[in-house]
């Protein structure tokens, strides 16, 4: 299934994606598309089953804003360096293990929203990536299959970043990562059943329409499951936790300079095979 959220910022309404294409009303069997939702099977499945049989009333989408597909997000987990072609392009050593750090979810917004450049930011650079959503609670999981049973499913996320306040300004990578807007997640969340293989999904970013970063899953040094098993060990996912993990080659950082990092009024554009397209258009804070 395509889960979705659609409505003004802050008062979103479930809906779904049928496989024609058309929008449907989640809003007679749940109150939203959330932690609680994705935890119990019995609900999914009779969403499910009212989708065959065809009793979903349909939204017109003209003018809908699309939301982030998951409400009330308790965190987001981000795993840094995890693509070869990625760790290559910015002279960092492969990791050993996956690099972790967390990003607000506050950070979070719809696929389509407005990402603002921070004030007194040089270096506002891109990054499409692969988003796990978390359906059941994990810790210490043991096997890639214990893993992959605890994902309800997976997103677009665009991680973006500032790379002087990551990087140059002391501490952790925290102050490059969680400035306002920095996470445009969705447009939907394709349930993992509908995603057979997540490492063999092409990853494609184009910023004022040219080609940046064309990748694919398969290029990750750390997978899906092993993600989710490793961080597992660390901190407890709860159903409704987003883990970005790691974006291809092409971002900004990795070019030669000058660097064409994004200023007001850059669009980027970005989308993942199977899951989805977005497009923000930048302005200053």
């Amino acid at each position: 299934m395509k889960l979705l959220r659609v409505g003004p910022a802050g008062a979103e309404r479930p809906a779904l994606l049928d496989g024609d294409g058309t929008l449907r009303d989640l809003s007679a069997l749940v109150d939203d598309v959330d932690g609680s939702l994705l935890a119990d099977a019995s609900t999914l499945d009779r969403i499910r089953a009212a989708v065959g049989a065809g009793v979903l009333p349909a939204l017109d989408g003209t003018g809908l804003r699309i939301g982030p597909p998951v409400g009330r997000i308790g965190k987001v987990v981000c795993i840094g360096l995890n693509y070869h072609g990625h760790a290559a392009e910015t002279g960092a050593a492969t990791p050993a293990e996956p690099v972790v750090f967390l990003k607000s979810a506050d950070t979070v917004v719809g696929p389509d929203d407005t990402v603002l450049v921070p004030r007194r930011s040089t270096k506002t650079d891109w990054e499409v990536e692969l988003a796990i959503v978390i359906g059941r609670t994990a810790r210490y999981l043991e096997t890639d299959e214990e893993a992959l049973a605890h994902v309800a499913g997976y997103a677009v996320a665009h991680d973006v970043s500032e790379r002087e306040f990551q990087i140059e300004r002391g501490g952790t990578w925290d102050k490059g990562k969680n400035c306002e807007t920095f996470n445009p997640l969705g447009p939907w969340l394709v349930t993992a059943d509908e995603v057979p293989d997540p490492q063999a999904l092409a990853l494609r970013l184009w910023v004022n329409g040219e080609l940046k970063q064309d990748g694919n899953t398969s290029d990750q040094i750390f997978g899906v499951a092993e993600v989710v098993r490793y961080v597992s060990q660390f901190m407890t996912l709860y159903p409704g936790d987003i883990i970005n993990t790691g974006t291809p080659a092409g971002v900004a950082m990795g070019q030669p300079e000058p660097k064409p990092y994004l200023r007001a009024g850059d669009v980027v554009e970005l989308e993942i095979e199977g899951l989805g397209r977005q497009r923000q258009e930048l302005k200053d804070a």
